[in-house]
């Protein structure tokens, strides 16, 4: 019976598998302006959840003028 000399490590078992998560899981549109965000989060871009507006976002133009 065939039995390894050497235990395989973390890192190589872990290297061996990675290229099953192809894709970036849990991305949705924004209703509101489009974007790609994460799914049940607030948009990062517009501040918009559910199609009402919960954060004020800022724009970088208006942080670089103040």
């Amino acid at each position: 019976m065939a039995v390894p000399q050497r235990r395989t490590s973390k890192t190589r078992k872990r290297k061996r598998r990675t290229h099953i998560k192809l894709n970036v899981p849990g991305m949705a549109v924004c209703q509101n302006c489009g974007e790609l965000t994460l799914s049940h989060r607030v948009c990062k871009v517009c501040g918009h959840y559910g199609g009402k507006e919960v954060v004020v976002a800022t724009s970088s133009e208006e942080s670089l003028e103040e």
